[in-house]
Order: structure tokens, then C-alpha cells, then sequence
């Protein structure tokens, strides 16, 4: 309505929530940060001097390594299958119609719903019962549990941008099912499978319970932080969650990118249209 005038003070207002909810997040993080580069053993003010001697002994730390290897291999393999899991089941919603839909889609979308402490638990007695805890296609397992739904949500977002009858359109030209799907759905989703891939990987690079519960000794980079909780403190926790919420959050960005490009390109088509 161009006849509502806003006030500037609500709007001020309104900015300066903003900007202390996020000072509120982001503090602690960015205190880990500012104490990683501390040459003092105890995160203390005022900073003893700052140094990269900690990042030097987390890069001589044969532990570390072990577990970003195990973080690095179980992520990539989790996004990937997570992500083909999670559009399997989104297509499934866009292109069947069955009984059941609604209790179908409520256990796709659970796993994230479920403590994870409790997940953690019942993870371990099955993989227990299967003889495949304390490995690390353990974590693989259980993580990819957890993100697919994520996945699922996201390609189902895009699918539900996307006429139906584009699909059929293909099928009358005489293309086949698997056609169709490699020129149409898939390009289509083009940027919700790679948000996908993104977002499930970050969730995996962050997850730490339940990898604690089934790890074993292929414990991933989160899992060797509670170690180090758990034995003493150190400044290499510093330095290890400045290291992990710096990937995260990249992966968080390029995905939020995509949904973006994603959100404007139907507006986009939409208006050349008119």
C-alpha cells in the first residue's frame, strides 16, 4: 500500500534487534576466534600476545588429522548418498499420488525430529546387532539417517516450484521416464541437489553425538573436540571450532546462494512472460 507510511523509529528499532540477536550468536564465536590467536595457554583478558602457535600445534597433531580425514571421507560420502536418497523421496512426492502420502512423508522427515542422543542410542544397538559399530561406515550410516531428510525438503521445495505438466510434455515428444527425468527434473533441480549436497555436508562436518555413540576409535574431527573437553583444556579447541564453523559456514553460504538464484529464477521467467 503506498499510502502506509512506516515509522523510522520502529525501523531503528527493528535494526538494532537485529544486530544484537546476531552480536548474541556470533559473540562466543568470535571470542573461540580472537582466544585461538592467544599466545596464553588460558583464554584470559587482557590477551597475553597474539601468536599462530596453536594453529602450529593443532597442524603438528597426527589426532587432528586423523579425524578430519574421517570428518572429510564420511561427509562427502553422506552428502552424496543423502542427497540421491533425499530426491528419490522428493520425486516420489511430486510424481505419485498413493494412500498414505501424509504418513509416508511424516517418517521421511523424522530423523531430525528424534533427540539425538536418543538416535545415537538406538544406532548403536542396530548397527551393534549387524556387527558394523565402531567403524566408520558406522557414521556413515547413521549420518546419512540424519541429513537425507534434510535433502528431502529442499529438492521437495524446488519440485513444488515446477509444473507438472512439463514432465508429461516430455513423455508426449516421446521421451522416456528416464529421459525426461536426465532433461527435465534434474536440470530443474539443478540447484537444490547442489544446496543439497552443501547443506548435508555441513550438517555431517558439524554432527558430534551420534558419531560419538558409533565411531568407535574412527572418531570424526567433532568427536576428538569432546575428547579434549573431557581430558584438559586447551586452546587447540580454540582453534579446531574456528576451523570447523569457517567450513560450515561457507557450506551454509554457497548453498543459501543457490536457494536464492533458485527463488528468483521463477520470478524472473515469470515477469519476461508478461
Amino acid at each position: 500500500m503506498s499510502g502506509f507510511n512506516r515509522n523510522p523509529l520502529i525501523d531503528w528499532a527493528l535494526k538494532l534487534y537485529i544486530v544484537l540477536s546476531f552480536a548474541f550468536i556470533f559473540a562466543p564465536i568470535a571470542a573461540s576466534f580472537v582466544f585461538s590467536l592467544n599466545v596464553d595457554r588460558f583464554p584470559s583478558l587482557p590477551l597475553g600476545g597474539f601468536s599462530t602457535v596453536w594453529y602450529e600445534a593443532v597442524a603438528a597433531d597426527p589426532l587432528v588429522w586423523e579425524g578430519l580425514r574421517n570428518t572429510l571421507i564420511s561427509g562427502t560420502i553422506v552428502s552424496v548418498v543423502a542427497t540421491a536418497i533425499g530426491f528419490g523421496a522428493a520425486y516420489t512426492d511430486f510424481r505419485y499420488k498413493f494412500s498414505g502420502k501424509p504418513f509416508y512423508l511424516a517418517l521421511a522427515l523424522l530423523p531430525p525430529t528424534v533427540p539425538v542422543v536418543i538416535l545415537g542410542l538406538a544406532m548403536l544397538a542396530f548397527l551393534s546387532r549387524v556387527s558394523l559399530s565402531g567403524e566408520i561406515h558406522a557414521v556413515i550410516i547413521a549420518h546419512v539417517v540424519m541429513c537425507a531428510p534434510f535433502a528431502m525438503a529442499i529438492v521437495r521445495l524446488r519440485l513444488s516450484q515446477m509444473d507438472p505438466s512439463l514432465e508429461a510434455a516430455a513423455w508426449n515428444l516421446g521421451a522416456s521416464e528416464w529421459k525426461a527425468m536426465r532433461h527435465v527434473i534434474i536440470p530443474f533441480c539443478r540447484p537444490a541437489i547442489f544446496a543439497a549436497l552443501f547443506i548435508t555436508m555441513a550438517v555431517s562436518f558439524d554432527e558430534f553425538a551420534v558419531a560419538w555413540f558409533v565411531s568407535g576409535l574412527h572418531e570424526t574431527l567433532p568427536v576428538k573436540v569432546l575428547g579434549f573437553l573431557q581430558g584438559q583444556v586447551s586452546p587447540r579447541i580454540n582453534v579446531i571450532g574456528t576451523f570447523v564453523f569457517i567450513t560450515s559456514m561457507t557450506l551454509v553460504v554457497l548453498a543459501q546462494i543457490l536457494l536464492m538464484k533458485r527463488s528468483r529464477a521463477p520470478k524472473a521467467s515469470g515477469q519476461s512472460s508478461e
